[in-house]
């Protein structure tokens, strides 16, 4: 991790924002974009896997990461990386992330980091559907 003045800032938000929350198997959901952040290798990427979910998950906006001082090109992958409140086409929304090398790269980290099943405690067919789908992302943002 890049410990600058920006990733500290998003570090705070990140914690602050998903601090209540929890992921499938019950552990802190903050440990998910940590996980992704630690990954990174600059600064934006670190800022962007750390605000990944923000948007998508709190009552946080884009229009507030912006008004934090957080750069344009964070905000433009992390609006990327942002699932539209509903009827969306998947395929879609990753072939749009693909274009963005910010947003590439933690989508990337995100589905792999998803994909690990055994960060989960019960396996269903609804989980397995779900691994296949992610499997199926990847494949396409690598190619």
């Amino acid at each position: 991790m890049i410990y600058t003045e920006q990733t500290k800032k998003a570090l705070k938000l990140c914690f602050e924002a998903h601090k209540n929350q929890v992921d499938k198997s019950g552990l802190p959901y903050v440990f998910h974009p940590f996980h992704l952040a630690e990954q990174m290798t600059t600064e934006t990427t670190i800022i962007t896997a750390l605000l990944h979910d923000v948007v998508e998950d709190t009552d946080y906006t884009l229009e507030d990461l912006q008004n934090m001082g957080f750069s344009e090109s964070i905000i433009e992958a992390v609006s990327l990386l942002t699932h539209p409140k509903s009827g969306f086409d998947y395929t879609e929304y990753i072939l749009k992330i693909k274009s963005n090398p910010i947003a590439r790269t933690v989508k990337l980290a995100d589905l792999r980091h998803n994909s690990d099943l055994s960060r989960l405690d019960n396996i269903d067919e609804k989980i397995l559907k779900r691994f296949e789908k992610y499997q199926n992302a990847i494949r396409l943002l690598e190619e």
